[in-house]
C-alpha cells in the first residue's frame, strides 16, 4: 500500500463537544489511497514539544480529495491540534496499516465506543459502495454523553443503517454499556466489525466467539513512528508472539490477539 507524505491544509474544524473536534484537511493523495480501518501520522508544527507525530484513525474521505480525523483532546499533541483553525498545515503520514475486510456478508454489525467510533464511519459509506444493503446491518454506537454522540449517530442514520445507541449517563438510548447491545442480535450477524477500548472491544470478541461469528477489531495503541521502526505500538497476540499494530494492523480477526 503506499504511503504519502503531505503538507495538509485545514479546510473545516468542527466542534463535537468541548474537547472533541473534526478536522478536514485537503490530503488528495492519501484520500486517493486510503481504504477504511487506516490511519495517518499527524505533525503539527517543527517544535520539539510534543516531539513524536500522532495517530488518527481515518474517518472519511471525499472525492475532492480531503480526508477527515475525529480526536479528543488527551495530552500536548492533541490539545496544540485543537487550537489550530481553517487555514492552518499540518503534516500528515498515510495511509497507514491493514484496514478492515470488505467481502460480502448477509448481516454485519459495526460496534464502535468513544474514538473508536471515527474509523467505522468510513467503512460504512465503504460497504454501501461494495453493495452492502444497509437496512439489514446494524450499528451500535457508545459514548459517555448524549453530546459525544448525537452527531455520529444521526450520520450513521442517514446512511440507512439501523442504529443503536448506549451511553454511560443514560441520556440517549440504552443506559449502559455499548456491548450490552451486540447479545440481542448476535444470531442474527455473520461479522462483527468494532474498534474502541480494549476493555469494550474484549467484550465483543468472547461474544462473537462464542457465537462463532467473526469478529474484526481496530486496535488503538501509542504510536511513536506508525511505520513499523519503533516497535512502540507492541501487543501480545495469542499465539504468544508480539503483534505489531502500525504495520500488521491496526485491524486484527480478534482471535489473533491475547485479551487477558
Amino acid at each position: 500500500m503506499p504511503e504519502f507524505q503531505e503538507k495538509s491544509q485545514i479546510l473545516l474544524k468542527e466542534t463535537v463537544t468541548c474537547d472533541i473536534f473534526r478536522l478536514t484537511l485537503q490530503a488528495p493523495a492519501i484520500a486517493g489511497a486510503a481504504h477504511p480501518g487506516q490511519f495517518v501520522m499527524l505533525q503539527v508544527d517543527d517544535s520539539l514539544d510534543p516531539l513524536l507525530r500522532r495517530p488518527f484513525s481515518i474517518h472519511q474521505i471525499a472525492a475532492d480529495g480531503t480526508i477527515q480525523i475525529v480526536f479528543k483532546v488527551v495530552g500536548k499533541g492533541t490539545a496544540k491540534l485543537s487550537r489550530l483553525a481553517a487555514g492552518d498545515t499540518v503534516d500528515c503520514i498515510g495511509p497507514l496499516g491493514r484496514g478492515f475486510p470488505l467481502e460480502r456478508m448477509n448481516r454485519l454489525c459495526l460496534i464502535g465506543g468513544g474514538m473508536g467510533i471515527a474509523p467505522l464511519y468510513f467503512l460504512a459509506k465503504r460497504l454501501l459502495q461494495a453493495g452492502i444493503q444497509p437496512e439489514n446491518d446494524y450499528v451500535l454506537l457508545g459514548a459517555a454523553t448524549r453530546n459525544e454522540l448525537t452527531l455520529f449517530a444521526d450520520e450513521f442514520f442517514d446512511l440507512g443503517y439501523t442504529v443503536k445507541t448506549a451511553t454511560d449517563d443514560g441520556s440517549l438510548g440504552h443506559h449502559g454499556f455499548v456491548t450490552d447491545l451486540l447479545e440481542p442480535i448476535l444470531a442474527d450477524i455473520e461479522r462483527v466489525y468494532t474498534c474502541g477500548p480494549f476493555p469494550m472491544m474484549g467484550i465483543v470478541a468472547a461474544r462473537a466467539q462464542a457465537a462463532d461469528v467473526q469478529c474484526m477489531v481496530s486496535m488503538e495503541t501509542h504510536m511513536a513512528c506508525g511505520l513499523g521502526a519503533c516497535l512502540g505500538c507492541t501487543l501480545a497476540g495469542a499465539d504468544g508472539k508480539y503483534i505489531h499494530v502500525c504495520r500488521q494492523g491496526p485491524v486484527f480477526d480478534s482471535k489473533e490477539v491475547a485479551w487477558t
